[in-house]
């Protein structure tokens, strides 16, 4: 069919245009997937721990009294709970942005999704699956080209 006998049925040639669409989204660069997938939820994390610590950077009470009170996590002594969070919601999503044991870290905060969702907010299952959707893709593809992750494997050899 000629591009002129496509431009006399319009209905077709919305079709024609919507296929091109879809067809550049598939030139997306996985570098630049993987690095969304990563920054975007390392940053709620970190936020997250982020108020989990006072002015001195140290795990505040109120944080303690969220796990004694709200968040109440079986079998974890609320204090220690709130000193791992605190950790963990810093460390590893900037692990994450760096790119650095990027598998380990987004599998460290889909553990930590799973928890909440679990125990903590279990209606919120929509955000938390969304979360867990982008820790699933690195896990399972890696962090990308523009990771340290990438730079250590090229000069490792692999």
């Amino acid at each position: 069919m000629t591009d002129h006998a496509i431009a006399d049925r319009p209905a077709l040639h919305l079709l024609c245009r919507l296929r091109r669409l879809v067809l550049l989204g598939e030139h997306i660069p996985y570098a630049v997937l993987g690095l969304a997938a990563r920054v975007f939820p390392a940053a709620v994390f970190w936020q997250s721990g982020q108020t989990k610590l006072d002015a001195n950077w140290r795990v505040s009470e109120n944080a303690v009294y969220l796990f004694q009170e709200e968040y109440r996590l079986p079998l974890i002594d609320p204090a220690i709970g709130a000193h791992l969070a605190a950790a963990a919601e810093h460390v590893f999503p900037a692990l994450l942005v760096l790119g650095l044991a990027s598998r380990l870290s987004a599998l460290a905060l889909l553990g930590m999704t799973a928890v909440i969702q679990l125990f903590v907010y279990p209606d919120a299952w929509p955000t938390h699956g969304t979360w867990a959707a982008l820790f699933l893709l690195v896990v399972a593809r890696g962090p990308g080209a523009i990771s340290l992750d990438h730079l250590i494997g090229r000069w490792a050899g692999r």
